[in-house]
């Protein structure tokens, strides 16, 4: 650790610089001897430096919510190339550029404050051999040497023995039980970290590799901080205690006002602004409207919990504007929506179809012929009555009467026992 902490030996004055700097602000207040005095100025160099660092941050979120969308596609392009590794690195390559999207963006946050963290390390071992370094003068080393956190001075390790530990003025119990307590801390922190990311602010509609990579860190990085921490002295643990619940506080404020779109957390964000759209009739705040323009501007390719939230804004009778803005609009609740329209007759079966539209027919159908077979049967005994004709006739006439009732076309032979 010493020999890496020496690679970054060029930033040791500027950190140990500000760490003077605050020491004297706190020194005024608490002792320039005291242990808070030492401590507080190793945690305010740790608010400025991740201050800097949000830029880098907010960089951080779009390239990881960046390579969760591009995980299906990035796995296409691996089954594709599986026997071309050139082609492969090329087509990721292409699609990186096309998206916009930096691999090492989710890194850079570690990446920038590693050699701060260095620095400091290099920092703390110089006091703990009473060396000067960087802006520590002598006045400042011997007080620095003599700052103690909960009876463990800043420069002592889990690791260190009894007599290197007694040189500094402290016990070793009070060493190891102090930084055994911040360890466990450092860790818990860096998992409730990772664990709230990956329960809260995933997309659960998209299974990839990239999830299972997450929570195969949520539990590796905190045995890593926990085997490394035995080797860092008391500072070094208040800075990176520090640092965890920055980022603690930090990733809930990003769950909280920029959830991962399709997550649980998008879910709780949009029931929190539908309320109070409710009670207010307006979107407030920049940040909400900003994420009704984007809803609005998806269209169709919403998803389930974005178009939960337009619904939820139709049914105050509010519609999303391309602004991020809601502006009142017609209301149809739920139920009454068929009220307005109009009425559509009611389909009938088929045998209904059938006696409703051949019972009437068929019944005015047989009063017909029944009124014209009368009325033909009275005319016909009214012109026997009038005209009396001969058998002859009467006979003629009736064979004509046959024939012509006769079917046209070929008959049908009689039965044998009539002829």
């Amino acid at each position: 650790m010493d020999t890496i902490a020496s690679l970054f030996s060029f930033i040791t004055t500027p950190v140990s610089w500000i760490i003077v700097q605050f020491h004297k602000v706190y020194g005024a207040i608490f002792g320039d001897d005291s242990g808070w005095a030492w401590g507080l100025s190793i945690v305010s160099l740790v608010v400025l430096i991740r201050i800097c660092l949000i830029p880098l941050f907010v960089k951080q979120i779009k390239s990881t919510r960046n390579m969760q969308v591009l995980q299906p596609k990035m796995k296409a392009i691996q089954e594709r190339y599986k026997n071309d590794k050139q082609r492969q690195s090329e087509e990721m390559m292409k699609l990186y550029k096309e998206t916009g999207t930096n691999p090492l963006s989710s890194c850079l946050p570690i990446l920038a404050q590693s050699p701060f963290f260095f620095a400091l390390y290099h920092v703390l071992s110089s006091i703990a051999s009473g060396k000067k370094i960087g802006a520590i003068d002598q006045q400042l080393l011997d007080s620095a040497r003599e700052a103690h956190i909960f009876g463990a001075p800043l420069a002592a390790k889990f690791m260190d023995s009894a007599a290197k530990v007694e040189s500094l003025n402290a016990s070793l119990t009070d060493v190891r039980v102090v930084t055994a307590l911040m360890i466990v801390l450092m860790s818990a922190s860096q998992f409730f970290t990772q664990r709230q990311l990956m329960t809260k602010n995933v997309d659960l509609t998209v299974k990839t590799p990239y999830m299972q990579q997450q929570k195969m860190l949520m539990y590796i990085f905190p045995v890593i901080f926990a085997v490394m921490g035995v080797n860092f002295p008391v500072g070094v643990l208040v800075y990176w205690l520090t640092t965890n619940v920055w980022t603690m506080g930090q990733q809930m404020y990003v769950i909280n006002q920029n959830p991962t779109p399709g997550s649980k957390a998008q879910d709780a964000y949009l029931q929190r602004v539908l309320k109070r759209v409710e009670s207010s009739g307006q979107v407030r705040g920049r940040t909400q409207r900003r994420t009704v323009k984007a809803i609005v501007a998806k269209g169709p390719d919403r998803n389930d919990i974005e178009r939960k939230f337009i619904t939820g804004l139709s049914k105050l009778g509010l519609v999303a504007q391309e602004d991020g803005t809601v502006k009142k609009g017609e209301v149809v609740p739920e139920g009454e929506g068929s009220a307005h329209k109009r009425q559509q007759p009611k389909r009938q079966t088929k045998a209904k179809r059938q006696t409703t539209g051949h019972t009437p027919a068929s019944s005015s159908a047989k009063g017909e012929s029944a009124a014209d077979s009368k009325t033909s049967l009275e005319k016909r005994d009214a012109s026997q009555d009038d005209k009396p004709t001969s058998a002859g006739k009467s006979a003629s006439g009736s064979s004509r009467q046959a024939k012509s009732g006769q079917r046209k076309g070929p008959q049908r032979p009689k039965h044998p026992s009539k002829k």
